[in-house]
């Protein structure tokens, strides 16, 4: 559908979360509408967990087009929702709402951005995984990936429940084998892991905290993927690629995603330099 075909009044879309500040998604957003001619603002809400369900009623009444969802309420949201698709139905999580006949729909497309920035760097199917983390997001990734192919996943987390949940989900939704392993002072990497990935928020702005890795039990042949957006390059990231590892940045699985979620509130096909353009301004780059 052409822009020009879209209701010309300025329509609003965004992100319910926290905390919100370090992530670049709405001047991004912001950007590409305007690149479009398109008259829609992004809103990034700061959300207190009191205040969940009142929240997403007011971006009903308010007249939301769509918006994400991020930590901590991508599983919290689902109740307050009038429906949600297959994909985080499976999952167990949304982390975007469309907006259908006036009914809330949630939706996941955490793991399709992540698994078309791994598959442009490197093919998924056929490879073992290791995940540090299996938070809202981590769950999501880990079922993507073990739809587009993987041979095996590894979950790394400090609670067992969390990890052996997400494990067997990835197991009964993908059908591949997954193990879980417990966090450490210094984590060593599964033997034979070739996809590397960190869905912890340690490396995020402020703190920018390293992820406690063994890192000779890592290979310089594996990729190394990290979810963080702030900083782009973090800890995590840097140390790897100093190992000869390619690496996979949070931004490039924004990017992703936002394409995704642009396309879908807005009807419109974005050009991905448009999108890789916008980001690098936002992040000043």
């Amino acid at each position: 559908m052409p822009a020009a075909a879209l209701p010309p009044q300025k329509q609003m879309t965004g992100m319910l979360g926290r905390p919100v500040a370090e992530n670049p998604i709405d001047l991004m957003f912001d950007a590409v509408y305007a690149h479009y001619g398109l008259p829609w603002q992004f809103w990034k809400c700061d959300v207190a967990a009191a205040d969940l369900p009142a929240a997403i009623a007011g971006t009903r009444a308010l007249g939301f087009r769509g918006y994400g969802i991020t930590v901590p309420y991508k599983i919290d949201a689902i109740p307050h929702l009038d429906g949600i698709d297959d994909d985080a139905r499976i999952i167990g999580a949304a982390n975007y709402v469309t907006v259908e006949d006036g009914r809330l729909i949630g939706h996941n497309n955490d793991g399709k951005g992540l698994v078309k920035a791994i598959q442009k760097v490197t093919p998924i199917a056929g490879k073992r995984v290791a995940m540090l983390g299996a938070g809202g997001a981590g769950r999501a990734m880990a079922v993507e990936l073990g739809w587009a192919g993987a041979a095996h996943l590894t979950v790394i987390t400090r609670r067992e429940s969390q990890g052996r949940e997400v494990a067997a989900l990835v197991h009964r939704a993908a059908g591949i084998p997954t193990a879980w392993q417990a966090w450490a002072p210094e984590v060593v990497v599964p033997q034979g892991t070739e996809i590397l990935m960190n869905a912890t928020h340690l490396g995020c702005a402020p703190a920018v905290e390293a992820v406690p890795l063994a890192w000779d039990s890592v290979s310089p042949e594996a990729t190394a993927v990290d979810v963080i957006t702030n900083p782009r390059h973090t800890p995590f990231l840097q140390t790897a690629r100093a190992r000869g590892c390619a690496v996979v940045d949070g931004v490039e699985m924004l990017v992703q995603l936002a394409m995704q979620l642009f396309e879908l509130w807005t009807a419109v096909t974005p050009e991905e330099e448009v999108f890789q353009r916008a980001v690098a301004e936002a992040l000043g780059e």
